[in-house]
């Protein structure tokens, strides 16, 4: 069992910190189950640092509160060159002359976290809270796999003797955890996928996601640590923070590649201006510089103010930004019945390449955190450069008919009274207009039923004249209802028709898509589908058989569960049956075709395939259609204006090929 943990571990470093795995992804499973089979026989032999306790325990009640044996204490901040040069002369005043040089990195926009290793097994990881008090999250830091949890043994490759050869008693790494930008916008697809809120930003979604309450939804979110700072160490003194560095990457942590030594105030402006030419095509969120003294004998000397250390100075770019006015709210109502708030500007504002009319709010406690008035001045920026979001008001110039933005007490579409619920407000009338409006766009969109024609303009005429109030309605649809609806010509609403008859023949897992149901999107759908594959096998199955499913989990088991038995979904799901819509999956899923077993992600636009055209095919031929790239990946198919997933493949080694190379493979001709 420690050969292979040690194994494991080994493999781990390889993927995780160095991009150069040495084993297929199936050759690791088979090393994971084997240490998971053993311990299920000898428990008494599991040990917290093994590879399999990564994801273990069950959902917290609360986070105990932990005392930071060292402060975490706050960095000054400037904009300001000025300042930087400013900050260099007090360094030398106070360093009397001594010679001293600076190390620069990038600020990352994350969450700052404390991790405590005692002989080289991680016991506690912290977050800031106030400085001196902070959360304990040791349960989900252990699901990041950039959070080693035993410390490598450093003396294999140590050439010099300039850092210890063994673990100190205590180690305290301080870093940030934070959120790539591809993998928040990944999140952000299936909260769209699952009609659920769109998130704000990376940093806000990281600091939620280390404070949920489930280790096993953290490690879906796939969070990263890098580190930055040093807490207490005992019984050994560091010289520099670039040693300092080095031993972390030797005992197991990843290290910043943009980590920088300057030897003087001219190289680090240099250093500023060269990552503010690069920080747009970084990973991840960056919104400055942190430039700090390299000896850590010199720091101690410095020490710090009552806020912050007199030893380092963040520079902060200026985000692009602009302001404009708040002229309204709109209050939206989705499919599940959440109230999202929705500011519209006048005039738009150009940010990022594009222009801005309007951007979510996300949710009341939000709006009553940043203190955000309806007709308010407000200051707009993009998340990512991609989201635009309101940063905040400038109270200073708020004009004398600003009003306080108030949850509305009654739904805007059917004015039934609404329900508070935290910091959202919701409507739980399934009956709702705008709710049954979403409803049907949703169902018929084209990762669910791709019903061709069916946009927001005829499904309002459809609401409007009665004649399709719910789903099962569509199928009720005649030639002659839908040539009646304004600039619907006869040619146009008999391919309407002949769309939703074709979407009978999608099958059970874009039927169970389609409906709206909390928390499932279309991979999930896939996985039910594929386990229950009629709507007798659904109404048999309890919670329980449910959450067994991979990748279902608690909450998604929850909410299908609810859904069939006590908001209708078995009743519609036969009445949909009964209208001849298929309830069985459209494809079974071959354990012995080309695809068996592998795992295939698509990324850019494909010649001949719509994405989830090629999704459905990788299914039939028994493989699995991934979303995001990871040592699990197989296969990574590659079509024009291909992204991140690309080059996150590459640095894997993960096998790109082409479309005509994948179609080859699996003997298809293009459609």
């Amino acid at each position: 069992m420690d050969s292979l943990r040690r194994e494991i571990r080994r493999h781990d470093e390889l993927y995780y910190q160095q991009a150069k795995p040495e084993i297929s992804d199936q050759d690791y499973d088979e090393l994971l189950r084997r240490l998971t089979d053993l311990e299920r026989a000898h428990p008494e032999f599991i040990t917290p640092d093994s590879p399999t306790q990564r994801v273990g325990g069950k959902p917290l009640q609360s986070f105990a509160s932990v005392r930071h044996a060292m402060a975490m204490i706050s960095i000054d901040n400037t904009y300001s060159e000025g300042e930087v040069r400013e900050f260099d002369q007090r360094i030398r005043k106070l360093l009397e002359g001594d010679d001293y040089s600076y190390v620069c990195e990038p600020k990352i926009d994350g969450v700052s976290l404390s991790l405590r290793y005692e002989n080289g097994l991680l016991v506690q990881a912290a977050t800031r809270g106030d400085g001196d008090t902070g959360d304990d999250v040791t349960q989900n830091a252990r699901t990041i796999h950039d959070i080693p949890l035993r410390l490598h043994d450093p003396k294999p490759i140590i050439r010099d003797v300039d850092f210890p050869g063994t673990f100190p008693p205590v180690l305290e790494v301080r870093g940030e955890t934070f959120l790539t930008r591809q993998q928040f916008l990944v999140i952000n697809q299936r909260q769209e996928a699952m009609g659920e809120e769109l998130y704000a930003n990376p940093r806000n979604t990281a600091a939620g996601t280390l404070k949920l309450l489930d280790p096993r939804q953290v490690a879906e979110r796939k969070l990263r640590f890098l580190p930055h700072g040093q807490g207490v160490v005992e019984n050994y003194e560091f010289a520099t923070y670039q040693q300092w560095l080095r031993y972390l990457k030797a005992v197991g942590f990843p290290v910043s590649e943009y980590v920088h030594p300057a030897q003087d105030i001219a190289a680090v402006l240099e250093y500023i201006h060269y990552l503010d030419t690069l920080r747009k095509n970084l990973p991840y969120d960056t919104d400055g510089v942190v430039v700090k003294l390299d000896s850590l004998a010199q720091r101690r000397r410095l020490g710090a103010t009552a806020r912050a250390p007199r030893w380092c100075i963040a520079f902060k770019y200026q985000p692009e930004q602009a302001e404009t006015q708040l002229a309204r709210v709109v209050f939206q109502v989705g499919k599940t019945g959440t109230i999202t708030p929705v500011a519209e500007f006048e005039p738009p504002v150009f940010i990022s390449g594009t222009q801005v009319y309007r951007a979510s709010l996300h949710n009341f406690d939000e709006i009553a955190l940043k203190d955000i008035r309806l007709h308010d001045r407000v200051i707009v920026q993009k998340a990512g450069e991609v989201i635009p979001y309101v940063v905040g008001s400038v109270p200073a110039k708020r004009p004398e008919n600003a009003v306080p933005i108030v949850p509305p007490p009654i739904c805007p579409s059917c004015a039934l009274p609404t329900v508070r619920d935290g910091g959202f407000v919701r409507c739980g009338n399934l009956a709702c207009p705008a709710q049954r409006e979403e409803r049907l766009l949703f169902f018929g969109a084209r990762d669910q039923m791709d019903i061709e024609n069916l946009g927001p303009a005829v499904v309002q005429q459809l609401m409007a004249r009665g004649l399709v109030t719910t789903i099962p309605d569509l199928y009720r649809l005649k030639l002659e209802d839908a040539a009646g609806l304004e600039r619907m010509g006869e040619k146009s609403a008999a391919n309407l028709i002949t769309a939703i008859a074709d979407s009978k023949n999608r099958g059970l897992e874009r039927l169970l898509a389609g409906l709206g149901i909390l928390h499932v999107g279309v991979r999930t759908a896939e996985d039910i589908a594929c386990q229950f594959p009629s709507v007798e096998a659904l109404a048999g199955a309890s919670f329980a058989d449910f959450e067994k499913v991979e990748g279902v989990g608690e909450v998604v088991a929850q909410s299908l569960h609810h859904y069939l038995h006590q908001q209708g979904g078995l009743e519609l799901l036969r009445e949909l049956e009964g209208l001849g819509v298929k309830t069985t999956p459209a494809r079974e899923r071959h354990n012995n075709g080309p695809l068996a077993g592998q795992t295939v992600v698509v990324t850019g636009k494909l010649q001949h395939y719509a994405r989830h055209e090629i999704n459905t095919l990788i299914a039939s031929l028994g493989g699995k259609a991934g979303e995001t790239v990871s040592k699990n990946t197989t296969l990574v198919v590659v079509g024009e204006d291909a992204g991140g997933k690309l080059e996150k493949a590459r640095k894997l080694g993960v096998e790109i090929i082409d479309e005509a190379e994948f179609l080859k493979r699996i003997g298809k001709r293009a459609l």
